[in-house]
């Protein structure tokens, strides 16, 4: 079954598309990836997802909700983190977790859904420090926490391992494999292709707003008889 389904999306801005009729679905329980360059639209379509970005045109279903026309029903089962991110930097993990558990629920519920935000972000001891004294990959651990500890049935993760060295982003990788074994379904994007053909079970391909190709890793780069999906890439925007 279908944890999302994108129909012919459109997103113009002055006249200008920045999503040019982009069609794609996402299986319950898959770790999907949106890829491409900076700028070819994986922002403009994970936030119309989401439910931040009215759609020009085209269809959106999360779960069977149509975006547009049930926006509240959708936001009750989807987590959003943009690549900005950030926590206030004057709380600990711990207070900072139970501070946004508020807003999902009360008593007994936040309690329990901070306890699980805690075991998601594996801090340790240092769940109880400043956010402030956070690395780029603790605070990205509290974030990717935040975003899971509700007990989405989507989670969109947008260029979720930018800035992160190499240990980093091969912990948060793991994370959400994690996640996605809770039955999560994880969708996220980024340009970094090796990252999502390590990690992602298919992806869309997009490139000037539209998407170019879809499928597993294996399948694209036995298609194109390619080595990884970078190379696939250049191949595919040069046919």
């Amino acid at each position: 079954m279908n944890a999302l389904v994108v129909e012919d999306v459109y997103k113009t801005y002055g006249g200008r598309p920045a999503v040019n009729g982009v069609s794609f679905s996402v299986e319950e329980g898959e770790i999907f990836g949106l890829i491409g360059p900076n700028g070819a639209g994986k922002t403009t379509t994970l936030r119309m997802i989401s439910t931040l970005l009215r759609i020009t045109s085209g269809r959106i279903t999360v779960c069977g909700h149509d975006v547009a026309t049930e926006s509240d029903a959708v936001r009750k089962i989807i987590s959003y983190l943009p690549e900005d991110a950030g926590a206030y930097k004057d709380l600990t993990g711990r207070a900072y977790l139970k501070f946004m558990a508020g807003f999902f629920a009360d008593g007994g519920d936040a309690e329990k859904m901070v306890m699980s935000g805690i075991g998601i972000a594996d801090l340790g001891e240092r769940i109880d420090s400043k956010v402030d004294t956070y690395s780029k990959g603790m605070m990205r651990r509290l974030l990717i926490a935040r975003a899971i500890m509700p007990a989405p049935k989507v989670a969109i993760l947008d260029e979720v391992t930018s800035g992160l060295d190499v240990i980093n982003a091969f912990e948060i990788r793991d994370v959400i494999r994690q996640i996605a074994a809770r039955g999560v379904t994880v969708v996220i994007s980024s340009h970094n292709m090796f990252e999502v053909e390590m990690l992602c079970d298919r992806v869309a391909m997009i490139n000037d707003g539209k998407v170019v190709l879809c499928g597993t890793p294996g399948e694209l780069k036995g298609r194109f008889e390619a080595s990884n999906l970078e190379e696939v890439f250049v191949k595919a925007v040069k046919k």
